[in-house]
């Protein structure tokens, strides 16, 4: 038996607010069709958060380049500076357009883990996806065929094919993908945005999703590992250039576009901690709720090194928030 530990700070419960706040200010942008305001909003809330937040962290996931997001942008550095070094993955709004349509699944989502020890996507804007819940994390191969792939998920959780249900992004580049899944007889789910979502939902249990397949951000893929080190189950994935530009890029920094790449290696550490808070209601987190007086939250939260997830409801009050809080809510 390992010696045991005291309890350490678990930065998940402090990551928490700092999507709270990020969904509170956004979600206010609701159906309004401004998916930039939403951002914006978001964002700001995202960073003044963050940067109550005792770490010493380096954006590696974030809005972009310093030139084209003036926040939050890859390589800024956040927090007070306090130990411990952290890289820093974030989406203030994992889809914009489900929030500025109204459409359900818009979520806020941070992750944190040891510095060094996050994959940083350098040119890469896109990657090929497959998703697993733990029973099915050993039975597949990014490579094989969709049939197979669906037989050994099917088998590996007790299930017939046509049981199934796989999260496919509603994109014309998974025609093929979708025509492949329904020959193969199992059901989708087509979503046109959202597959950090899509992902969680595939390791979730008590979700009705059971494979993530098709190609999705690559900034998101390494968001989605960040809580897979705790929920379970398994990511495989490769780089997947859209465009030449993209290929060009990724070749002279000489990187392998066959290379298929693990949770493992996206997230290198168990040590990561993840919040994920909806925005837009929908199958997985319950969204925003106003009340006049206040608002409702619900979060996922995990820890990678011990594999807890908590699910956490929050109620905020105006009237006491508003007395020191720097971001407005309402």
């Amino acid at each position: 038996m390992a010696p045991s530990e005291l309890p350490e700070r678990n930065l998940a419960l402090d990551l928490v607010r700092v999507t709270e706040a990020a969904a509170l200010a956004s979600a206010r942008w609701l159906g309004k069709g401004d998916k930039k305001s939403g951002d914006r909003s978001a964002v700001d809330a995202m960073r003044l958060s963050f940067n109550a937040l005792d770490v010493s962290g380096r954006v590696v996931i974030g809005e972009g380049e310093k030139d084209e997001a003036p926040m939050l942008y890859n390589g800024e550095e956040i927090g007070t500076g306090s130990p411990p070094k952290v890289d820093v993955a974030v989406d203030p709004v994992e889809g914009t357009k489900l929030l500025a349509y109204g459409r359900p699944n818009a979520i806020s989502v941070a992750g944190l883990a040891p510095s060094g020890s996050m994959y940083a996507p350098g040119a890469s804007y896109y990657m090929r996806k497959l998703v697993v819940p733990a029973p099915a994390k050993d039975s597949v191969e990014l490579n094989a065929p969709v049939r197979e792939n669906l037989t050994r998920v099917a088998a590996a959780l007790d299930k017939d094919v046509q049981d199934l249900v796989v999260f496919v992004l509603d994109k014309p580049r998974h025609e093929e993908l979708i025509s492949r899944i329904r020959e193969a007889g199992a059901r989708i789910q087509l979503h046109t945005d959202g597959d950090i979502a899509g992902a969680l939902m595939a390791v979730d249990p008590d979700s009705e999703v059971d494979v993530l397949l098709g190609t999705g951000g690559t900034p998101e893929g390494v968001l989605s590992a960040c809580a897979i080190k705790a929920l379970g189950g398994e990511m495989l994935c490769s780089l997947d250039p859209q465009k030449d530009r993209e290929r060009q890029a990724l070749l002279e920094q000489g990187v392998d576009l066959e290379q298929v790449l693990s949770t493992r290696d996206l997230i290198n550490s168990d040590d990561v901690y993840f919040a994920a808070t909806g925005i837009s209601a929908g199958g997985f987190l319950a969204g925003v709720r106003y009340t006049g007086s206040g608002a409702t939250t619900h979060s996922l939260v995990t820890r990678g090194k011990t594999g807890t997830i908590r699910r956490i409801e929050a109620t905020h009050s105006w009237d006491r928030l508003m007395r020191f809080s720097a971001v407005e809510y309402d």
